[in-house]
């Protein structure tokens, strides 16, 4: 999984469990995560302060939320940075543990 735009790409790094955010080529960030059963769930994410404003946090976010539900994942936001971004976009709810999800 790649999204990219001319100075930023994210990438699904299945090895490090994480998503990773790249602007003009170096690592700026990432979102940490651990797949249980059919559940994808954000632990930490961090953008680095040299990258901070450009946006990136958001696309990062976008781009993991929306990769994990394309394949069929339920959505455990136990990130804050994460958690913050599914209070904004109502459209990934059904998708969301506490929120379209109900489960313990």
């Amino acid at each position: 999984m790649t999204v990219s735009t001319p100075e930023s790409k994210v990438v699904r790094n299945d090895e490090k469990h994480r998503y990773e955010v790249f602007y003009g080529g170096k690592l700026a960030g990432f979102a940490e995560y651990e797949e249980r059963d059919d559940e994808t769930v954000f632990i930490h994410t961090e953008i680095d302060g040299a990258f901070s404003g450009k946006g990136l946090g958001t696309a990062l976010a976008e781009s993991a939320i929306e990769d994990a539900i394309g394949r069929g994942r339920v959505i455990r936001p136990l990130c804050p940075f994460i958690k913050a971004y599914l209070e904004k976009h109502a459209e990934f709810d059904a998708h969301v543990i506490g929120k379209g999800v109900t489960r313990e």
